[in-house]
């Protein structure tokens, strides 16, 4: 059997689509399983070993360069690679009218979600099959529902993000156990206040522990570089890939988080995560996992930093 999965962005929506990659496997052994996602997440499916094949797409790019013949030659190339294979199954779990169209260039049965149910339910027109799932479940449990439909099981058990990570080597470390601060986001209105940041650190060096604090963009190094210099102890990581974060996080004691996909990253890692969310509710789409999670706070509510630490300290003991 050859299923493709799309499921294009964003980060945290795509590692809420890993355990749909677990589930086939277990059903259907022999699977061969390729995945459609955005170029700037292409690290999330290798991370899973019953991937076979990644496709990427750049729709971000491309949209920005229309006018560039280089642009169509990459869309051109897009077309003939995922169209390259016929499959068993094509699942769009994403739901978006975007996304449908992408799958609808790959051979083979399109399923989705049916209009009462897909993000945008004008998507539904592109599908072959239409599966109905409850609007109100979280996130990774309609990717999980809308596969088991598609294919005929049932995905009762409990939830398999199946990556791991090897634990880092880097040269940066502290000598020491830590917890990595997850503290960038989309949005200013997801960050939680720095004086909060401050003292946690200060409360886990206490501990113990020291913090490691990665930092995507120049404005994320600045901040993660200020609030290292302010914690004893702590560390601001250098620019890190996703499979080097992953190994980051693979060798932490914990994380905390904000709104935002590397703090998904570190549950489905199985990582005990502490995930803080001031501008959204995390009812749908919070943090989900087997092991050790909490889910703090919501919209317009910040978590205090007393209540954070009360939540690690259980797993740090």
């Amino acid at each position: 059997m050859r299923i493709l999965l799309v499921k294009t962005s964003s980060l945290g929506d795509v590692i809420h689509n890993l355990p749909v990659v677990s589930d086939i496997r277990r059903h259907f052994p022999d699977a061969e399983i390729d995945w459609c996602v955005e170029e700037s997440f292409v690290a999330i499916p290798r991370l899973h070993p019953a991937v076979r094949q990644v496709i990427p797409v750049a729709i971000r790019r491309w949209r920005k360069k229309l006018l560039r013949g280089a642009t169509w030659r990459e869309i051109a190339a897009f077309r003939r690679q995922i169209a390259a294979v016929q499959y068993d199954a094509v699942i769009d779990t994403q739901g978006l009218l975007k996304s449908a169209l992408l799958a609808r260039q790959a051979r083979g049965l399109h399923f989705g979600y049916a209009a009462d149910s897909a993000r945008e339910p004008l998507a539904a027109r592109f599908y072959d099959r239409h599966c109905h799932v409850a609007r109100d479940l979280h996130a990774v449990l309609r990717n999980r529902r809308l596969a088991a439909d598609a294919l005929g099981y049932a995905a009762e058990n409990a939830v398999d993000y199946g990556i791991t990570a090897s634990p880092g080597t880097f040269s940066w470390l502290p000598h020491r156990p830590y917890v990595v601060f997850l503290t960038a986001t989309s949005r200013d209105d997801k960050l939680w206040p720095e004086s909060y940041w401050l003292f946690l650190g200060e409360r886990l060096n206490s501990l113990g522990f020291s913090v490691v604090l990665p930092g995507g963009s120049a404005v994320e190094r600045e901040r993660a570089a200020r609030l290292a210099a302010a914690i004893p102890g702590a560390v601001a990581a250098p620019p890190m890939g996703i499979a080097d974060l992953a190994s980051l996080l693979a060798g932490a004691r914990a994380a905390v988080g904000v709104d935002t996909g590397l703090t998904h990253l570190a549950v489905a890692l199985g990582l005990p995560t502490v995930a803080l969310y001031t501008a959204t509710d995390p009812g749908l789409t919070g943090v989900l996992g087997p092991g050790f999670f909490c889910n703090l706070g919501g919209k317009a509510q910040v978590p205090a930093p007393d209540a954070v630490l009360g939540e690690l300290q259980a797993v740090l003991a």
